[in-house]
């Protein structure tokens, strides 16, 4: 059985601690958590996103999952809306799974109403199987 590809999208100022320990978690057998450390240094809508998108695109392509961590200032990433959008265009679609590190986060809206399978809480087992149950339903 292949390996299950994880693309995850986090808000890289805030969320670092999330990304390093599912780095710690990539030991798993059954999933590689495909994590982009460099973080968008500029303006989604710049004419220096391009390479960016690129490089973002290559890497979701490769994935078979998109897995959103939901900070407190995700709803507010231009560039987070994207990598979700992007995720989702037929070229790409992912399998999509989320999971709110703090209750009252708000969801970005491109997970909503798409069959997005939800972790109850930031932990190993809960990502996995939302992992597991993530499906394409949008």
């Amino acid at each position: 059985m292949a390996k299950t590809k994880v693309f995850v999208s986090y808000d890289h100022s805030e969320d670092v601690h999330y990304k390093r320990l599912l780095q710690a978690w990539d030991a798993n057998a059954d999933f590689e958590f495909d994590i982009d450390s460099r973080g968008p240094n500029v303006a989604i809508d710049s004419t220096d996103a391009g390479p960016v998108k690129t490089a973002l695109t290559k890497m979701m392509m490769s994935a078979t999952h998109l897995l959103v961590l939901v900070g407190e200032k995700s709803n507010k990433s231009t560039w987070m809306h994207w990598e979700i959008d992007r995720a989702k265009q037929s070229d790409v679609k992912l399998k999509l799974a989320a999971v709110k590190l703090a209750k009252d986060n708000v969801t970005p809206t491109g997970l909503l109403n798409v069959g997005t399978a939800w972790a109850t809480s930031f932990e190993r087992d809960r990502i996995v199987d939302a992992l597991k149950n993530a499906t394409v339903g949008y």
